[in-house]
C-alpha cells in the first residue's frame, strides 16, 4: 500500500495545546486545547472553528461523547467536569473535596458508562467518580496510595482504568467494587486504554515502550516496540481489529495489527507529540498534536509492517 496522505489543520494559536480527540455525535471531531483553556470543533469538511470556556488556566484534558448528545471532559487544572454541546455552549461542575481551582484532584480520564453516567479518573486523589448528566457527583476511593488513575473506558457492565504510578489495571464494577491486576514490570507506566473488537482491553506502557492486553479474566500480554524509549501514549480500537496508537517521544503513530505486528507512521515534525487520536466519519484517523495542530491521516490502513513483534504471553 502507498504511503498514507497527511494534512495538518493548524490551530489560530499555535501554543494552546491540542491533546484529546473525540468524534461527536455531529459528525465533527472535537479536541481540547490544554495551554488555553478551549476546546476546538474541526469538521468533515475541514472548518475550525474554537470555543472558550470560563477559564484559561482551567486545562481541558481528556474529551468524549456523553449520553445526551453533547461532549463531556476534564478540567485537570481546577478540578472540575466541563460539558459542551454541539453548538459551542459549555458549563462545568466541581468536585467534591477540594479547594476551588486547586488544581489537587486532577481528573484526567473520562468515558461514558454503561449507565447513562460519565466516569472519570480523579488522578491526584486515588479515586473513581461518577457524573450523571444533571451534575450529581458520586465518587470511589481506591486501594492504596499514589498509584494516579489515567485512563478510563467502559466494558461490558463494568468500567477499566490504567494505574500509572502504580504499574496495573483496575476494573470497578457499577456499585463501586474494585479490582487491581497488577502488570509485571511496576514501573511500565501504562497510561492510555481501550476496549478492543476482539473482547480484551488494550494499552499502552509508556515507560516500558510496550503495548499491553488484558482480558477479562485477567491474562496479560505485552509487545514490546522497536524503539523502548518511543513513549506510547493514548491508543484507540481500528475498524478492521488492530489498534492505533501515538508514539510521544518520536512524533509517530502505530498501528498493531492482531497478529502482532506494527506499522509506524512518521508525522510531518518529528517534535510534534502526538497524544490522543481518534477515526473520523470519513474512517480517517486524526491525531492532536501538542505542537503543530490537528493532523489527519488517509488511508487509516497500514503500509508495509516495519517488523513483526514478539508477543510475550504472561498470566
Amino acid at each position: 500500500m502507498s504511503s498514507p496522505r497527511i494534512r495538518t489543520f493548524a490551530l489560530g494559536d499555535p501554543d494552546s495545546g491540542p491533546y484529546a480527540l473525540a468524534l461527536g455525535p455531529d459528525g465533527a471531531l472535537w479536541c481540547t486545547l490544554v495551554h488555553a483553556g478551549r476546546i476546538a470543533r474541526l469538521t468533515p469538511g475541514g472548518r475550525l472553528d474554537e470555543f472558550a470556556l470560563d477559564s484559561a488556566d482551567c486545562g481541558p484534558a481528556v474529551i468524549t461523547p456523553g449520553p445526551d448528545g453533547a461532549l463531556w471532559f476534564t478540567r485537570m487544572r481546577d478540578d472540575r467536569i466541563g460539558r459542551i454541546d454541539t453548538s459551542g455552549q459549555s458549563r462545568s461542575y466541581a468536585l467534591p473535596g477540594t479547594g476551588a481551582g486547586s488544581g489537587s484532584a486532577t481528573p484526567y480520564g473520562i468515558t461514558a458508562g454503561p449507565d447513562g453516567a460519565l466516569w472519570f479518573t480523579r488522578a491526584g486523589a486515588d479515586r473513581i467518580g461518577r457524573i450523571g448528566i444533571g451534575g450529581e457527583v458520586d465518587e470511589f476511593p481506591l486501594p492504596g496510595t499514589g498509584g494516579f488513575p489515567a485512563f478510563i473506558t467502559a466494558a461490558g457492565d463494568s468500567l477499566w482504568f490504567t494505574l500509572n504510578r502504580a504499574g496495573a489495571l483496575g476494573r470497578i464494577t457499577l456499585d463501586g467494587r474494585v479490582t487491581l491486576y497488577p502488570l509485571p514490570v511496576p514501573e511500565c507506566g501504562p497510561v492510555g486504554l481501550t476496549a478492543g473488537d476482539d473482547g480484551a482491553l488494550w494499552f499502552t506502557e509508556i515507560t516500558a515502550g510496550r503495548i499491553g492486553r488484558i482480558t477479562a479474566d485477567g491474562g496479560i500480554t505485552e509487545f514490546p516496540l522497536p524503539d523502548p524509549d518511543c513513549r506510547p501514549h493514548a491508543i484507540t480500537a481500528g475498524p478492521d481489529g488492530s489498534c492505533w496508537f501515538t508514539q510521544w517521544a518520536t512524533g509517530r503513530v502505530a498501528r498493531l495489527s492482531p497478529d502482532g505486528r506494527v506499522t509506524e507512521i512518521p508525522l510531518p515534525h518529528p517534535g510534534s507529540e502526538p497524544h490522543g487520536l481518534a477515526f473520523g466519519p470519513d474512517g480517517a484517523l486524526y491525531t492532536a498534536l501538542e505542537h503543530g495542530g490537528i493532523a489527519r491521516i488517509e488511508p487509516a490502513g497500514p503500509a508495509s509492517p516495519d517488523c513483526a513483534l514478539r508477543a510475550t504471553g504472561l498470566r
